[in-house]
């Protein structure tokens, strides 16, 4: 069992490079899928974790920074909005991995609640990687993310990210 430990470091440094690979032995019958599937989960949901838990009720020392610290109630406001939905896509957005437990962390959300939404998602990773790794290069088709531009979307993910962050709380008028 000892053999499964690098999934899990690994999966709280790293990602998806190393995962892939023990999925891809896993699918081989070189490891079992399940212990691989586990160890990927937990290790990911860690790496998160841990950046959750270490700025939580620290990070607010970028508010002495005047062109950060405006931006305080918007990033509050915009996390607590759709804190749910902002965890469970978090450990499918590789360039948001560990801006998004910070943003939660940065607004205060409950540690419960992002703890087992995180590990929801971690789970959900896994399985998505693993069945990608089963599937084969034709999965990556059958999604259209086997173009050129397939490695921009993170990037473009990422810029969108704080984008929609940053911008002014929308109000609703009453007619």
């Amino acid at each position: 069992m000892l053999s499964y430990l690098p999934i899990y470091i690994a999966a709280i440094v790293e990602g998806e490079i190393y995962y892939s690979k023990v999925c891809a032995d896993a699918v081989s019958g070189r490891l079992l899928w399940p212990a691989v599937l586990v160890c990927g989960a937990l290790g990911g949901a860690t790496g998160d974790q841990l950046w959750f838990y270490i700025l939580r009720g620290r990070i607010h020392w970028l508010d002495h920074y005047p062109r950060l610290g405006k931006y305080r109630d918007r990033v509050i406001a915009h996390v607590h909005a759709h804190e749910t939905a902002l965890v469970l896509v978090s450990r499918f957005l590789p360039g948001l991995r560990t801006a998004i437990p910070i943003a939660c962390a940065y607004a205060g959300m409950r540690a419960v609640k992002f703890s087992a939404l995180n590990l929801i998602s971690a789970f959900a990773w896994a399985g998505a990687i693993m069945a990608f790794v089963k599937g084969g290069s034709s999965t990556l088709s059958a999604f259209g993310l086997d173009a050129w531009w397939g490695p921009f979307i993170p990037a473009v993910m990422i810029v969108l990210f704080f984008r929609w962050l940053s911008r002014p709380k929308q109000t609703r008028h009453a007619d």
